[in-house]
């Protein structure tokens, strides 16, 4: 089959517009790719505060059951060491203690911390101290509930 010998200049003005095309083309793609890129970010960030959320919702929840069972004398070096137990076995490198000073005391639970910290000059601020006055190692969070005797 053959074409007709009459030209409309279709084919002259397609030609011509074709590079801007392709690089509308190629922006668009780009901008879809840093827009995905963005969202998994978020993902990925919300996914590991999410962890670090539930870790802190275990410790509080030892650091509770220590203060409960320590108000009965009889039962609060069995009920640490049980606690204590639960949290090596909830939480990363997790340690359960009790802190006394006079009529006042405090469960404390520490744990190897699972997401970055900020460091100083990094922008964000300052690290807050992890653990207040307990001796904790670097890296590491903590719950601390003071309870009177």
């Amino acid at each position: 089959m053959r074409w007709p010998a009459f030209s409309t200049g279709v084919r002259a003005q397609a030609s011509a517009s074709g590079g801007s095309s392709l690089i509308e083309v190629m922006l668009a793609v780009a901008l879809v790719a840093v827009s995905a890129l963005g969202l998994i970010a978020a993902q990925v960030w919300t996914a590991r505060e999410a962890h670090a959320m539930s870790l802190r919702e275990s410790a509080t929840w030892i650091a509770d059951s220590i203060a409960e069972a320590t108000r009965t004398p009889s039962v609060g070096n069995a009920a640490l060491d049980q606690s204590s137990g639960w949290a090596n076995v909830l939480l990363p490198q997790g340690d359960a203690s009790i802190g006394e000073s006079g009529v006042v005391a405090s469960a404390r639970v520490t744990w190897a911390s699972v997401r970055d910290r900020p460091i100083a000059g990094d922008g964000i601020g300052p690290p807050a101290e992890p653990c207040g006055d307990v001796d904790a190692p670097a890296g590491s969070s903590c719950v601390a509930l003071a309870f009177a005797k």
